[in-house]
Formats: C-alpha cells, sequence, structure tokens
C-alpha cells in the first residue's frame, strides 16, 4: 500500500494545528534526523558539564536566574 504523499506545504499546516509541545517535540525529531553521527565523547563532556552546574549551584557558588528574568535582560 503506498503512503500518502504530502508536501512541505501540508507538513507545516498540519504541524501548525500542534500545541506547542508537540510542535517542539516535532522540531527536535526533524533536527536530530538530520545528525547522521554523533562526536565520540560528546554524551561525556555534556554529563560532566551538567554535573559540574549541578555542583555549584548545590555549593552555592552561582545562583539559579529564573527564565523570565533571563528575557527581561536579553530583551534590554
Amino acid at each position: 500500500m503506498d503512503k500518502p504523499v504530502m508536501n512541505i506545504n501540508q507538513v507545516l499546516e498540519n504541524a501548525k494545528q500542534l500545541n506547542v509541545n508537540e510542535r517542539a517535540l516535532v522540531a527536535h525529531c526533524l533536527i536530530s534526523s538530520l545528525e547522521t553521527r554523533q562526536d565520540q565523547g560528546v554524551d561525556q563532556a555534556w554529563m560532566e558539564l551538567a554535573e559540574l552546574r549541578f555542583q555549584e549551584l548545590v555549593s552555592g557558588k552561582v545562583e539559579s536566574v529564573s527564565w523570565d528574568d533571563i528575557k527581561k535582560e536579553v530583551k534590554g
């Protein structure tokens, strides 16, 4: 059985009907599908960075900043 063929405009129009979380998931999946290979050590490097940032928060070396505060600062 042949799959129905959708053109890019139909895909985009259908995507607009999704809620924001569903659109974010679709975007993530599409971007991920472009990645043809994964650099060795990337996952390990991200894990180490996340652990470092977490330890900085727990120790009080740095303070968290809310997303709303970041947006306000960026917008000026």
